[in-house]
């Protein structure tokens, strides 16, 4: 019997095995077939298409990101064979997709690569005091002075073949003269600022591409003289643009008066720099920061009165409405008016993508197509990579492209939702079932909700998150409150600003333009109330600190997902590099000592954990970098200490005891040499210094910014410059003695047991050596 007994046991003990090999099969096949049928339909609805501009972005990041110029003629060759093999493919369409997106990175880098050689300019290598003369090309006023550009004529003791082409210079009073003036002054001229940290801001860059080839700040009088020659028809028509746009920026700010004056005049002509320090903080706590950008809420705003309010008025006329496509002539004049509205806001890259994308709109509505796709911001996207590829690593481009990407996400689900609700009531009425009246009942309501309150709520949250990672990434704060402020902001956007700017402007020769902004006043000091009600709410401003580095392009990619794909298989491929992202966002580095490119400041972490700042003439721009990047929310001259300086040089203890100086002039080399354990200084150290780590001006012309931390294997050195980086914007620096300078090696001695004398001398001075080489006026920040 055991036979028998033994089959009727052995059996069921192995019918488990059997499908617990199975199970993993049959789902890994249910996967596979879902995801195959997902593709099918992401390309019967040519979704692929949508990637093509984030595979170019890419590869115009990876210039912009690389180590060293890579050759053009090479990039040329491999987009134009990646072309050739696409065309070659066109029958096998895994091969034909790889190959297309091979194509689309290459040309993207060639893009970016090409661009950087078209705005080259030279760029000034060393701080000097120079008289120079040009033409005031922009000015942007401000609460007391104000910072312009001038397009530089000539440089005494500057050969021409080495003139920059522009430089920014601030001014500490009310400047005399305007945009267009021709102007001769003494300036203190430095090269554009470098990152002040690993992966952090690269003015520079920005600079390189904006074709500023130096900043700075002037020095006594200026003098208006009469050009030698007068400018060209281009450059004279955006020289009284920008006086125009000073003038009515100077009258809004006049009638409403106060932050609310400053804020109207940013919405009405893209002019920032009149808002104070104090006004800025409580927009960006309550999160509506962007109410002082004109970004697509404003662009498409304006098109729509222009396209909505001429086709109606030509409606009126039953001869025309009945004879001639007065649609299509109120598209025209809305692409007329977004344009003017863009070239006078100031063009900037979000007023840029917006007017392409109204204007790909208004274009299919001229030849009867569909407007609001994803499509449109797809072209848009392709324009900012061919003609302005740099400002795919800004913020303004990645903010402004991830929320109209969400929004439009929506609003192609509600599309989708209403035709499904379409074809149900049709199939409802030719076959009626049980039950349906009601559900189509609950749909409507639904519809209801989507288009009322409910819909803006939605669409604002999806925005938001989709926003969320760039914000936190680039300014190391989250705002929690801004599904509150962004709906009270589009609405005085809606009802104040877009309408009020459009008359206010068109009555301003006629001076009957001050009601108007009066108006405008009325919603932003509503604006502003509730702004600092929300501000005053417990964690109103989240600080967060500094992302690892491969944390954004996950996050990035996340979003993308999310986005461009319709099916909801694929919208899953978004929870792997979120995940990543997310771990990648919280496993950032953490710095105990941060020295600037110059070596003329730094920070260091105390025993208590928190960062203390010593500077020479400080930068509060590079503090605040510092400070953000390690989730502090403090004002930067909170961290500042005066009391550890005399006139010669700044000590300080790190957290394991170590002592650090920064010495300011050649008298304290032969104290701080001996009794510290580094040495940071912006002058050339002796080469005797007895310091376990010297930092001077020889070290960091190499490595640039340089930050250290701590570790289980010693003490970790990251440079902001890679060891071999040569760029235009950020070039080799010059050999000596036949090779580059080797970097220190992050070695210290044991902890120097005799405690620094921080008080001997508590003398804080701005003169020295320091001051002369440190930034002053002109504090490298962004452009945007």
């Amino acid at each position: 019997m055991s036979g028998p007994l033994d089959a009727s046991w052995t059996g069921p003990a192995a019918a488990p095995a059997r499908l617990s090999g199975a199970f993993p099969l049959k789902l890994a096949l249910g996967a596979r077939r879902a995801l195959a049928q997902a593709f099918e339909a992401e390309c019967a609805q040519r979704r692929l298409f949508l990637w093509l501009p984030v595979v170019a972005g890419a590869g115009a990041v990876a210039y912009l990101t690389a180590d060293r110029e890579p050759p053009v003629w090479l990039l040329a060759c491999f987009a134009l064979g990646f072309c050739a093999l696409a065309v070659a493919a066109r029958g096998r369409r895994l091969l034909f997709i790889a190959f297309c997106a091979g194509a689309a990175l290459f040309a993207g880098e060639l893009s970016a690569a090409w661009r950087a050689a078209r705005v080259g300019a030279p760029t000034l290598t060393r701080t000097s005091v120079a008289t120079l003369e040009g033409f005031v090309e922009q000015m942007d006023l401000r609460r007391s002075g104000a910072r312009f550009l001038l397009r530089v004529e000539r440089i005494e003791g500057t050969a021409p073949q080495a003139t920059p082409r522009r430089v920014r210079l601030t001014l500490r009073r009310a400047p005399p003269f305007e945009a267009g003036a021709y102007v001769r002054l003494k300036a203190r001229l430095s090269p554009p600022a470098r990152a002040s940290l690993p992966g952090g801001y690269e003015f520079a860059r920005d600079a390189w591409f904006a074709g500023i080839g130096g900043v700075g700040n002037v020095l006594g009088r200026v003098e208006t003289t009469a050009p030698p020659a007068p400018p060209g028809l281009l450059l004279s028509a955006a020289m009284a643009l920008d006086r125009a746009r000073n003038a009515l920026s100077r009258r809004v700010d006049a009638v409403v008066g106060g932050d609310a004056g400053a804020i109207a005049a940013a919405m009405v002509t893209g002019k920032r720099d009149l808002l104070s320090e104090e006004a800025r903080e409580t927009i960006r706590e309550a999160g509506i920061f962007h109410i002082i950008t004109i970004s697509g809420v404003q662009m498409t705003l304006v098109a729509a009165i222009f396209f909505v309010g001429l086709r109606r008025a030509l409606a009126l006329v039953p001869g025309l409405a009945l004879r001639w496509p007065i649609k299509k002539w109120a598209a025209l004049a809305a692409m007329a008016g977004a344009l003017a509205y863009d070239l006078s806001t100031g063009s900037r890259v979000g007023t840029e993508r917006a007017l392409v994308m109204t204007l790909i709109m208004l274009g299919a509505a001229l030849f009867d197509r569909q407007a609001l796709t994803m499509r449109n911001l797809a072209f848009a996207a392709l324009y900012v990579v061919a003609f302005e590829p740099e400002a795919i690593l800004g913020a303004s481009f990645q903010l402004s492209f991830a929320a109209v990407a969400a929004l439009v996400a929506v609003y192609e689900g509600r599309m989708a939702a209403r035709a499904e609700a379409f074809e149900s009531a049709r199939a409802l009425k030719a076959e009626p079932v049980r039950g349906e009246a009601a559900r189509e009942v609950w749909r409507a309501l639904r519809e209801r909700l989507a288009h009322g309150p409910g819909g803006v709520l939605f669409a604002t949250f999806c925005a938001t998150a989709a926003t969320t990672s760039f914000m936190a990434a680039g300014f190391h704060e989250f705002s929690p409150y801004v599904l509150i402020g962004n709906p009270l902001t589009l609405t005085v956007i809606e009802f104040f600003a877009v309408p009020g700017a459009l008359l206010g402007t068109l009555l301003y020769p006629l001076g009957l333009d001050a009601p108007v902004w009066r108006f405008i006043g009325l919603g932003v000091d509503a604006i502003m109330h509730a702004a600092r009600l929300i501000g005053a709410l417990p964690g109103s401003s989240v600080n967060l600190p500094a992302f690892a580095p491969w944390a954004l392009p996950f996050l990035a990619l996340a979003v993308l997902c999310a986005t461009l794909w319709r099916t909801p298989a694929f919208r899953l491929l978004a929870l792997p590099p979120l995940v990543v992202g997310l771990v990648g966002a919280a496993s950032g580095p953490r710095f105990d000592l941060l020295v600037s490119p110059g070596g003329d400041a730094l920070v260091y972490r105390e025993a208590e954990g928190r960062l203390v700042a010593l500077a020479g003439r400080p930068n509060l721009f590079s503090i605040e970098q510092w400070l953000r990047a390690d989730a502090d929310g403090r004002p930067p001259r909170e961290a500042l200490r005066k009391d550890f300086c005399d006139r010669t040089a700044c000590v300080g203890r790190l957290a394991d005891g170590r002592m650090v100086s920064l010495v300011l002039k050649r008298a304290a080399f032969a104290e701080d040499c001996e009794r510290a354990d580094v040495v940071v200084t912006p002058l050339f150290a002796p080469s005797g210094c007895a310091a376990p780590l010297v930092i001077d001006r020889d070290v960091l012309r190499v490595s640039g910014a340089l930050a250290f931390r701590g570790g289980t294997r010693g003490i970790e050195r990251v440079a902001a410059r890679a060891p071999e980086e040569d760029r235009p914007w950020s070039p080799a620096p010059p050999r000596r003695w036949g090779k580059a300078q080797p970097a220190p090696q992050p070695t210290f001695a044991p902890a120097s047991a005799e405690p620094a004398d921080a008080g001997a001398a508590p003398d804080w001075r701005e003169d020295g050596a320091a001051s002369r080489e440190a930034s002053d006026g002109d504090d490298g920040s962004p452009l945007e």
